[in-house]
């Protein structure tokens, strides 16, 4: 018994001709791309670059940190000694710029061993953990499909066409999310890991292999809002193009948020820019929970400080290291306030210091937001008078000192000023419910703070 011989292809309409056609068609058209490639280089014209167009401060090794409305873990990572044991994840990240050709950074930055990866995979997010049907595209590294990332370092993927996004219509795909999937080889140890990311993620069994090359998300079986290892996503774009740095501690990680509401202050300042037009900005979130600018003194590994490294110490990797950076808003020192020890001459000199640091650089501005209150805050420590004293201090140098490009003014975006405190309606908790910490400001709050800035500052 003989199979059926398989049906021939049918040739297009209009037959050889028409294939004739199309493929001269197709000769004209990248005999006219390249001249117009060569036009701008004869006019000088910046070729295009690599841009951030997704970031997350790595901060420490995982359990470490402030996951603000994380799901248990322990049946995932039994043992955070061992860490990720033989299994996948599949992380969901949204981007500020959407391009076909992308770069990612994987880091093992707080580990304390190699680490090695498999099963690389990009695609775009479909329902849930799912992976949108035919979107799934392997991440190669020196092209290889493995790649072992040493302790305290981190890796480049090559650069990959994803070709399921239409530049020509990428509208469409603001706030669609990727999918980042991977296999981790083994027990990876340590975890380097982003812990507040307001963006729910997934992760599957121990010992359950590689996963991410699925597009169900059937063997995805616990979900996390946290990010794991993936620290940067960059998109080759426009020269024009320019990266704003959001830096500073949970209040700008999104603490009191919508979980997956994509509702922080940097995230309605990029929607805010992009309903400007105007040369592509792209606004990344370096914020992360409990941070400080004036310590620890030492950062270690052995003995996390939750908040990670002090932002005068991760300036150079979480803000320098950003590709495209033109620009930095922080918001920071709340933390360093509410304790007893620390006076805010003390915050003033570091963010002296901070800002020394980018003026070096040359090229990058640096804008100053003001503290909103904590008075009366749930958190004991930040609800104090003596801390609202401080913080007043510490915003009239930022208001007055002339230190910054400009200053974008949450405080007084913020203030109820009968009573100093944040305004009522910024108070309840986006994330979860209830009364709030009179601390985080709301998405309301969060809102308020992002209209404050003057879109005109990024014109100059």
């Amino acid at each position: 018994m003989h199979a059926n011989p398989a049906p021939r292809a049918k040739p297009p309409i209009g037959g050889t001709r028409a294939v004739g056609r199309t493929l001269l068609a197709a000769i004209v058209t990248t005999i006219a791309c390249l001249a117009a490639v060569q036009i701008a280089e004869a006019q000088g014209a910046a070729p295009d670059k690599w841009v951030a167009t997704w970031s997350a401060s790595a901060h420490g090794p995982y359990p470490s940190g402030n996951a603000t409305a994380g799901p248990d873990l322990r049946f995932a990572f039994p043992d955070p000694v061992a860490g990720a044991v033989d299994q996948s994840f599949r992380l969901t990240i949204r981007p500020g710029l959407w391009g076909t050709r992308v770069r990612l950074r994987f880091a093992n930055t707080f580990g304390n061993r190699a680490v090695t990866f498999d099963g690389l995979f990009v695609g775009l997010q479909g329902l849930g953990g799912n992976v949108a049907r035919g979107t799934n595209r392997r991440v190669t590294f020196g092209g290889k499909e493995a790649v072992t990332i040493p302790g305290g370092q981190s890796a480049w993927s090559d650069p990959l066409t994803i070709d399921f996004v239409d530049v020509r219509h990428a509208d469409l795909l603001d706030g669609r999310r990727l999918a980042v999937s991977f296999h981790v080889v083994g027990a990876s140890g340590p975890m380097t890991w982003h812990a507040k990311a307001m963006t729910t993620s997934y992760v599957t069994s121990p010992n359950s292999g590689a996963h991410g090359s699925d597009e169900s998300d059937g063997a995805f079986c616990y979900s996390a809002a946290s990010w794991f290892f993936l620290d940067e996503v960059d998109v080759f774009a426009a020269a024009t193009t320019r990266v704003v740095a959001a830096f500073g501690d949970s209040i700008t990680d999104g603490t009191n948020t919508t979980m997956n509401g994509d509702d922080r202050w940097p995230d309605v300042l990029s929607g805010r820019l992009k309903a400007a037009g105007g040369p592509g900005w792209v606004v990344v979130n370096q914020g992360i929970g409990g941070n400080l600018v004036t310590g620890p003194a030492g950062y270690s590994v052995a003995t996390p400080f939750s908040g990670g490294p002090s932002a005068i110490d991760r300036l150079e990797r979480d803000v320098f290291g950003l590709s495209g950076l033109s620009a930095i808003i922080w918001l920071e020192g709340i933390n360093d306030l509410a304790k007893a020890d620390i006076s805010a001459d003390e915050v003033i000199e570091g963010m002296r210091e901070v800002v020394r640091r980018v003026r070096a650089r040359g090229g990058i501005r640096i804008y100053g937001a003001t503290l909103t209150s904590s008075l009366q805050s749930t958190s004991a420590a930040y609800g104090t008078a003596d801390v609202d004293r401080k913080r007043r201090a510490v915003n009239d140098f930022i208001r007055s000192s002339g230190v910054f490009d400009g200053v974008f003014d949450f405080d007084a975006a913020t203030i109820d000023r009968e009573t100093g405190t944040v305004r009522a309606e910024f108070q309840p908790n986006s994330t979860v419910g209830g009364a709030g910490d009179l601390l985080h400001p709301n998405r309301a709050g969060q809102l308020a703070m992002a209209s404050a800035i003057d879109l005109k500052a990024f014109q100059r």
